[in-house]
């Protein structure tokens, strides 16, 4: 194994100067000292005109090319392999120049092709300026235009559409620059590349970004068709209350609780809405159980005439009472009604109706079971009492119904109003914005 490695080792050097570029042919019989000589000469005079390669040796013995100096690369020694092969009466090439390692030597390339590149860029800087002039010449015009009101406003359906029409317009007046100056530079070349590496940092960034993307693109398309209104009652996936504003990023709500309620955009564009404002009447429901034994035809039926007789409910859409279910010790009834509720508050008008029907069936004789585990510590006492309700009158002759104006909503309403006008230039809800 030793033996191997040392025999490799002893290879190296002649398999790095080994060419593959040896001439082919005929080898001569004679032995000709003169074209020797003349093949020295023109190999020679052909390295002078040539960089690279002034500390190159050229002997010829026989045919036989024999190279030794030194280069700057392992390229460069190559190419002299080519070139000599070429010379006519070249029988073998032993090219044995090797690649030198002094600093200097190595450095001084480097150091002309520095200033040359600097002689060219101080040649070119006349052109350079004035490509730089044209491109921010064509810049400031386009800002000129991004900054005046009309008549982007008037073409875009609110205040941040428009500034996507301003932002849209600095890219194309920036890229409109930038082509006219490559075009004077000569490099229209590089805009391709240019436009590819924009391409790939634009769609990593893309990656990198895409729920921020997504809540953009969603702020844009409800605020073009708007789903809800400044002071718009809505749910959306649980969450209920007042539209305060709709932002550029999120969806801001007042909860009847008196809490703000932040939801990103793109969570309300793929939510279901649910706008309890857009039409006036709202239907309330309610459920009360009676005692299996009641006679249900006179129940729905008394029940049905108190909620009519309530002013708050309207009289169309009709109130309507049904059986709902039918459990071990009670029957559910089912009853709904219609308020108008821009002046009826919905939740005081429910309350109203369920403490009414009540106060009718007590006074009709109509039971409403117990609960299960009520304990009644007098059964004479609890019959007296009753009666006493049974005696005291009719439904129609019932407490008077009590006050279900919505107050409330409109004191939240007075709020979000006082809260827009805080913060009146970050709001994409306009008034002639297209509804769903």
């Amino acid at each position: 194994m030793r033996i191997l490695i040392f025999c490799l080792i002893c290879l190296i050097p002649s398999l790095l100067t080994a060419q593959v570029d040896q001439p082919t042919g005929t080898i001569e019989i004679e032995d000709n000292a003169l074209q020797d000589a003349a093949i020295a000469n023109r190999i020679r005079d052909i390295l002078s005109e040539l960089d690279g390669f002034e500390d190159i040796t050229v002997t010829v013995n026989s045919g036989i090319v024999t190279l030794r100096g030194h280069t700057l690369d392992s390229d460069t020694a190559r190419r002299l392999s080519a070139l000599t092969s070429r010379i006519e009466g070249v029988v073998a090439i032993e090219n044995e120049v090797t690649e030198t390692t002094d600093v200097v030597e190595r450095l001084n390339p480097a150091i002309l092709r520095f200033e040359e590149r600097l002689k060219q860029a101080i040649a070119f800087l006349p052109l350079l300026t004035i490509a730089i002039a044209a491109f921010g010449l064509v810049v400031l015009i386009g800002l000129l235009l991004a900054r005046l009101q009309q008549p982007w406003n008037r073409l875009a359906p609110n205040a941040f559409i428009a500034d996507i029409y301003r932002q849209v317009l600095r890219l194309v007046f920036i890229v409109a620059g930038i082509v006219i100056a490559l075009d004077i530079l000569g490099a229209t070349a590089l805009l391709s590349t240019i436009l590819g590496a924009a391409g790939i940092v634009g769609l990593a960034i893309g990656f990198a970004v895409r729920d921020t993307v997504e809540n953009f693109i969603a702020s844009i398309l409800l605020s073009i068709r708007q789903p809800f209104r400044p002071n718009d009652t809505i749910e959306i996936e649980g969450d209920t209350g007042k539209v305060i504003r709709l932002t550029s990023r999120a969806t801001i709500l007042l909860s009847f609780d008196g809490n703000h309620i932040r939801i990103p955009n793109a969570t309300v564009f793929k939510s279901r809405i649910v706008n309890f404002t857009r039409n006036d009447e709202r239907r309330f429901l309610f459920e009360l159980g009676v005692a299996p034994d009641t006679d249900l035809a006179m129940a729905r039926q008394i029940a049905l005439d108190t909620i009519q007789a309530l002013p708050f409910v309207l009289e169309s859409p009709a109130a309507s009472v049904w059986i709902e279910a039918v459990g071990d010790s009670t029957v559910t009834l089912q009853m709904a009604a219609w308020v108008a509720q821009h002046e009826t508050s919905i939740v005081l008008a429910r309350g109203e109706a369920i403490r009414g029907t009540m106060r009718a069936f007590e006074v009709a004789g109509i039971s409403i079971p117990e609960p299960g585990m009520r304990v009644l510590l007098s059964t004479d006492e609890h019959e007296s009492h009753v009666d006493k309700k049974r005696q005291g009158g009719s439904a129609s002759t019932g407490d008077a119904p009590q006050d279900v104006a919505a107050t409330a909503d409109s004191e939240l309403e007075q709020i979000v109003a006082e809260e827009r006008l805080t913060q009146q230039g970050d709001d994409l809800l306009t008034p002639g914005a297209l509804e769903e």
